[in-house]
């Protein structure tokens, strides 16, 4: 359940000319045949205003030169049809070449192209169109990040019989502008099963292989938002997830295997697909599973059942928020995962508190002050809320430890790494993360080898991280399912920048000898150049903390895809030295837990309630604030 914010959507209607006026901008008015750079201006002014405007098409008018063809064809990109309207910008054989779904380059601005003089007697014309590229989905609605470039397209014109200009040459996919691109297009998630770990125990290799991830794509806000997700769904997860993720529909499905998908007035979704053998009950079964999940991320809120069916007869299989076991996404971060523990600035005890409640001391040693008198580093309470995992105070010992009181001190490291001489403090182990299943995992800083280790009971396993690239791994935060890995890495040996990398953590190996691997590595949000803390928030964003050069700390989600949520801004505060997330979603009725922050100045706790901050009056000092996880 996505974080958003509620919209309005203004619809505008009236005469062409009248739309021509209020959305284009001056779009399809004249344009001058000779001279320098001239940008196209599109309609941007409604979406800027944070509205979702829904637009209706231009067709060509007669007698149109090829710049004005083409600024038409672009701002019919928007329109709230099936391309119907931008065909017919296109000659004949460009309308059946043409293939919109390619992808889509998303520009920081309306792109720009050299006017070009065109005589009564020119046939053919050619028109370079110019901008500045962010960003861009693929074929498979996916998101790539992108460092601003600049790119060129080229665009083709001819003459027809009749005398009308026509594009008869074009890259195919679509090139929308920022502002344009949000207000056409959102962010929803599809959902495929988390591979299974060969060299866990069969319990819980067995619970990780039913548990669902999130697989965010960028589909139309207007055009047919539950077939279109459907449709995503069934034709397979994104280039980057797919090491890790798994569907239960047969491989090869493409669009058109989907024949229908309709609600009804009892909360249901009825999906029908065609030329597909569901096969087993237990495989229809999953695949309504992946297919409810999804369609109840479509934001309508009124997806509690999901009814698959093939069209020429076969098994009907259900699938409802209620069935057990749950695999629904988070559901292996634990019950406990909205449970709120902070550490005590003077003495580093870990007490929980639960809402405004003060709470209590932890049971067992964290709640007591360490013989040695000096306070543990970092804390992680592990997902099932029963023991957490500590670093020593010089950084070079890690302990996971039970809540109980019947453990007169603390147990022996599972973990210890060198001390050398002449350290820093910079150079031991990071704050460690539990994932869903029990495996602990962290970063030694060692700068004679540093490395990134998984902890399964007491043995650790190093975990080899692919195309690091010089960079070094200065903290590590895995989800829950055990797939999915945040990370904070340091761009060079003498570089202070530490930003946000996205990974896949595949696992292999057998229960003797397991082995990991971190893959599939990519910047999230590359402008932020100093990142000071990430959490989960959710099963499908992360909670980042964080500066871009030049500018004020700010905190803000980031989908798992890389891109920033926008849909989900946070009020800013005073400057921050820390902020925290649950992954948990606010089932059963319980509210999504709050984000809580240290303010850097005061020290202050703070939790965020209804977009506001509100301090959260504790007897001690705060040095850190954890959930689960």
């Amino acid at each position: 359940m996505r974080r958003t914010s509620t919209r309005t959507e203004l619809r505008l209607a009236g005469t062409a000319g009248a739309l021509v006026g209020a959305l284009l901008a001056a779009g399809c008015a004249a344009m001058p045949d000779s001279g320098g750079v001239t940008k196209i201006e599109l309609s941007k002014s409604s979406a800027e205003k944070n509205l979702q405007v829904r637009v209706f098409p231009v067709e060509p008018a007669k007698g149109a030169g090829p710049q004005d063809l083409l600024a038409g064809f672009l701002d019919a990109l928007t329109a709230d049809d099936s391309y119907t309207t931008a065909r017919k910008y296109l000659t004949p054989d460009a309308r059946t070449s043409w293939n919109p779904e390619a992808g889509i380059k998303v520009l920081a601005a309306n792109p720009g192209h050299l006017n070009v003089g065109v005589t009564d007697n020119d046939t053919e014309v050619s028109i370079p169109l110019r901008g500045q590229l962010v960003s861009q989905v693929d074929d498979r609605h996916s998101y790539i990040g992108e460092s601003p470039r600049p790119i060129e397209f080229n665009f083709s014109f001819v003459r027809e019989k009749a005398g009308e200009w026509r594009i008869d040459k074009l890259p195919d996919g679509l090139i929308l502008n920022e502002v344009n691109f949000r207000n056409s297009y959102r962010q929803v998630d599809r959902f495929y099963y988390a591979a299974p770990d060969p060299s866990a125990p069969t319990a819980a290799s067995v619970t990780n292989q039913d548990v669902l991830i999130a697989d965010p794509i960028y589909l139309r806000r207007r055009i047919d938002p539950l077939g279109s997700a459907v449709r995503a769904l069934v034709s397979g997860p994104s280039a980057w997830l797919t090491p890790v993720a798994r569907s239960a529909f047969p491989a090869g499905l493409g669009p058109g295997a989907v024949d229908s998908v309709t609600l009804d007035d009892n909360r249901t979704g009825h999906v029908t697909l065609v030329g597909v053998d569901l096969g087993s009950a237990t495989a229809c079964r999953r695949m309504a599973t992946q297919l409810l999940y999804t369609l109840a991320d479509q934001g309508t809120g009124q997806v509690e059942r999901l009814e698959l069916k093939a069209k020429h007869g076969g098994p009907v299989c259900q699938a409802s928020r209620a069935d057990e076991p749950a695999t629904g996404p988070g559901s292996l971060a634990g019950q406990m995962s909205s449970r709120q523990f902070y550490q005590r600035a003077d003495d580093g005890v870990l007490h929980e508190t639960r809402g405004d409640a003060v709470g209590e001391p932890v049971h067992g040693p964290l709640g007591r002050v360490q013989p040695s008198g000096r306070p543990l580093g970092a804390v992680a309470v592990a997902r099932d809320g029963e023991r957490a995992a500590a670093i020593s105070a010089d950084g070079h010992q890690l302990f996971t430890v039970p809540f109980l009181d019947s453990l007169p001190a603390m147990p022996q490291p599972v973990l210890t790494t060198p001390n050398r001489p002449g350290s820093k403090g910079d150079d031991g182990l990071t704050s460690p993360t539990w994932d869903g299943r029990g495996d602990l995992y962290v970063a030694d800083r060692d700068p004679t080898g540093p490395r990134v280790l998984m902890v399964r009971d007491t043995q650790a396993v190093p975990v080899a991280v692919d195309d690091l690239l010089g960079r070094s791994v200065q903290g590590i935060k895995v989800s829950s399912d055990g797939v999915r890995v945040a990370l904070l890495l340091k761009e060079g040996k003498d570089s202070k920048d530490q930003r946000l990398w996205l990974g896949l953590l595949v696992h292999g190996g057998t229960k003797d000898a397991p082995t990991a691997r971190i893959t599939g590595l990519r910047v999230a949000n590359p402008a932020f150049q100093e990142v000071l803390a990430v959490s989960w928030a959710e099963a499908d964003q992360l909670l980042v903390l964080g500066k871009e050069q030049g500018k004020a700390q700010q905190l803000q989600y980031i989908s798992t895809d890389g891109s920033q949520n926008r849909d989900a801004r946070l009020l800013s505060g005073g400057e921050m030295v820390a902020a925290a997330a649950s992954e948990s979603r606010g089932t059963n009725g319980l509210p999504v837990p709050p984000v809580l922050a240290l303010e850097k100045e005061t020290g202050k706790p703070y939790r965020l309630v209804s977009n506001q901050w509100r301090e959260l009056v504790l007897p001690y000092k705060a040095s850190a604030f954890v959930y689960p996880g």
